[in-house]
């Protein structure tokens, strides 16, 4: 098949800017074929190569003695003791999932599932962060069937629980929605795979499903904005098959125990040219691949289409050629692919031959090594105004207001439709703060939370990025684990818009010093740049999963309030309103200022709350919706009634951080209150759990009333 030429519309079409050609130009020293500029296109374009973001990304702590394998692997791996590893990452599928929502989703489980089993880690649990636009804007309620039809139809099929995350809705997200998914898993930390090749000559096999046209040129997609052109790029995404994954899963754990692999990488964005030039740049090696032995689904499909597939459910492996009957035999018990479609070169060199005709000869680490970076110009993102006065309302309408917000109303339509006790290792289920998974055959569990509040970053990036790691930080120490590591998923509109790009900066800067000051490192993400649709991007999201471990002498906080119960508040509260849920919800308003994160009152708040576990029966942190929609929400859940002693609007729905909830017996209260004050912390009686309604001062309305507003309000405004 005649390839075509190299045109400026060919190079545009392909992501590539007019300098970033050049550049090519420089390092190959001729015009490229038209697979090799698929090549670099692949490589180089944003969502592979984070161009935009690299300079930032390397501020942010990602070390700690508990950090086995930062940023740079498949997934992020740290020690949980006794030779046990935890490994995870959160990474996003964003555009495709605007476009398909269904397979968009699907495939994002897919693809996080498969970055924690190659490492060798048998995946335990997944959650994932969701944000739609409107619920009346006319694409809304598809995408939202779509997208969670999809994560539950990949997971369930496959069979790992998904145990938390959250939804949003906000009319910045009406042209584009995100989808981010987490995945974590188990392995023994002597036992981990990594992706980098050795060895000259040694066999470089693939491995799992064959391959399409489906998916070719997601990467670049992924990296552009959209248009009024959307429906053409269908053709790119991805169709995922979870059985087919849940055996390759098998297959992979089971070929790492014949020791046959000596490196192994998930086909994932860009498909076998990222898989193979991240192999070879990793080992300092080069790559020779013969693609007449990668196996096909599709007739005559071209180098250019083989090379840049992004088909689902692919591994590509650098194999001890001694044992390879052994590996084949595995793969061929579970009726997968096995294939030696090329091998390790001496020197620097990325070969690409179709039928014994050569149609890609590049130098292999230039692809990864020379790919753009960009010092992008920012601009810091004003100071908020001061915040207008918040009139006074009826505390109870307050919270009614909340309640039948999709915001905040429960999310069980959402969670029901996922496995969430498959395994039968999950210990707390979604729906009450952080999820808890039993490590199987030990007695630790782990806890797993997803947390960002866009219109804090949007207000003030810095402040915004730390509550995001401050919000995971209380999730884990409510159910009394004690926080390990994060992972980021980093999602912002264009780049090359300098307030946008502040945005981004501003973030950075917060989570850096957040996870610092916390004990968290960052070691594992994604970022995802240009979501924007015709101009109008999206809310700064950086989204923060966290992970935190309950050791095997430890309980975890899981009790419910019951009647009679003592209602705790830890924490100071000034009233902070700004950017709050009950201006947006109540008023319609988004203004003033983030609220201040401090640091210090974080973790110690969040160490007395662990150091004080078994004084407490109930736990949860404060956030969106202050003291009122807290209170509700563990009164609601344990079936009583709640009166809380104040009714002014600031200390009811302000949103101050460095907070919890706590219930308790009243000799407990007592106990728990002599312990705060040798520690300096500051502890309030606010009220009781008590009946069968919600009282705030003098105002009150049935338990009942409201929990059926907070049941069903979700469904109403999507299903």
């Amino acid at each position: 098949m005649q390839e075509p030429a190299i045109t400026t519309d060919l190079i545009s079409s392909h992501g590539l800017a007019p300098d970033e050609y050049e550049l090519i130009l420089e390092i190959i020293g001729r015009e490229p074929t038209f697979t090799e500029l698929g090549i670099f296109s692949a490589m180089w374009n944003e969502h592979c190569s984070y161009k935009s973001s690299k300079k930032w990304l390397r501020t942010l702590p990602t070390e700690g003695p508990q950090v086995i394998c930062g940023p740079g692997e498949n997934a992020g791996i740290v020690d949980i003791g006794d030779g046990d590893a935890v490994v995870f990452k959160m990474e996003s599928h964003n555009h495709p999932s605007y476009i398909e929502p269904y397979q968009g989703a699907a495939t994002g489980v897919g693809g996080i599932l498969r970055d924690v089993f190659t490492m060798g880690a048998r995946p335990i649990a997944a959650m994932n962060s969701l944000s739609f636009g409107e619920p009346s804007h006319h694409k809304t309620r598809q995408l939202v069937n779509g997208v969670v039809e999809g994560v539950g139809g990949y997971g369930n099929c496959f069979g790992v629980p998904t145990v938390g995350g959250e939804v949003r809705f906000h009319p910045a997200y009406n042209g584009n929605c995100l989808v981010n998914a987490f995945a974590a898993g188990i392995a023994k930390s002597d036992s981990i795979f990594y992706s980098a090749a050795s060895g000259v000559g040694m066999p470089v096999v693939y491995l799992g499903a064959k391959t399409g046209r489906d998916g070719v040129g997601g990467a670049t997609m992924a990296s552009a904005e959209f248009d009024d052109t959307i429906e053409e790029k269908r053709p790119t995404v991805q169709v995922g098959d979870p059985f087919t994954e849940k055996r390759l899963m098998e297959a992979t754990l089971e070929l790492m125990q014949t020791g046959a692999v000596i490196s192994i990488q998930d086909m994932g964005a860009a498909g076998l040219t990222c898989s193979a030039v991240e192999m070879g740049d990793k080992g300092k090696l080069g790559v020779k691949l013969n693609l007449e032995d990668v196996p096909q689904r599709e007739d005559n499909m071209t180098a250019y289409e083989m090379m840049l597939s992004e088909s689902q459910e692919r591994m590509l492996m650098v194999l001890k050629p001694e044992l390879e009957a052994e590996a084949r035999a595995v793969f061929e018990k579970w009726d997968l692919d096995f294939a030696i479609v090329g091998e390790t070169l001496p020197d620097d060199r990325f070969l690409i031959l179709h039928h014994g005709e050569v149609k890609a000869d590049l130098p292999l680490s230039p692809l990864s090594g020379r790919a753009p970076e960009y010092d992008r110009p920012w601009v810091e993102t004003p100071a908020a105004e001061e915040l207008a006065d918040v009139p006074s309302i009826d505390p109870i309408d307050g919270l009614r207001a909340l309640l039948a917000s999709p915001n905040y109303a429960a999310k069980q339509w959402v969670y029901e439709q996922y496995d969430t006790m498959v395994m039968a290792d999950s210990a707390r289920l979604p729906g009450l703060g952080a999820g808890v998974i039993r490590v199987h055959g030990t007695d630790k569990k782990l806890a797993f939370t997803s947390d960002v509040t866009p219109r804090y970053v949007k207000a003030n990036p810095t402040e915004g990025g730390k509550q995001a790691v401050a919000e995971a930080y209380r999730n884990l120490c409510s159910v009394g684990a004690k926080p390990l590591a994060t992972t980021d998923n980093l999602n912002f509109g264009n780049p090359e818009k300098p307030e946008i790009m502040g945005q981004f900066v501003g973030a950075i800067k917060g989570i850096g010093e957040a996870v610092a000051a916390l004990d968290m490192p960052i070691v594992s993400g994604n970022v995802s740049l240009y979501n924007e649709t015709d101009g109008s991007g999206i809310l700064p999201t950086p989204t923060i999963g966290a992970v935190g471990l309950i050791a095997a002498d430890e309980e975890v906080i899981n009790d419910t309030a019951r009647d009679g119960h003592v209602a705790l508040l830890i924490g100071d509260t000034a009233g902070h309103l700004g950017q709050s849920a009950l201006l947006a919800e109540v008023f319609n308003r988004e203004d003033g200022d983030a609220p201040h994160v401090d640091l210090e009152a974080e973790r110690k708040n969040g160490e007395f709350i662990r150091a004080n576990r078994e004084m407490i029966k109930a736990c949860t942190d404060l956030s969106d919706g202050g003291l009122a929609l807290a209170a509700f929400e563990m009164a609601e859940a344990a079936g009583v009634g709640v009166h809380l002693d104040m009714d002014d609007t600031p200390t009811l729905f302000g949103e101050d951080q460095a907070r919890y909830l706590v219930a308790c017996n009243f000799d407990q209260a007592e106990a728990l209150m002599i312990a705060a004050q040798q520690n300096s912390i500051t502890v309030t009686s606010v009220g009781k759990f008590t009946g069968d309604t919600v009282r705030f001062g003098s105002t009150e309305a049935p338990l009942a009333d409201l929990a059926a507003t907070f049941r069903t309000s979700f469904a109403d405004a999507v299903a």
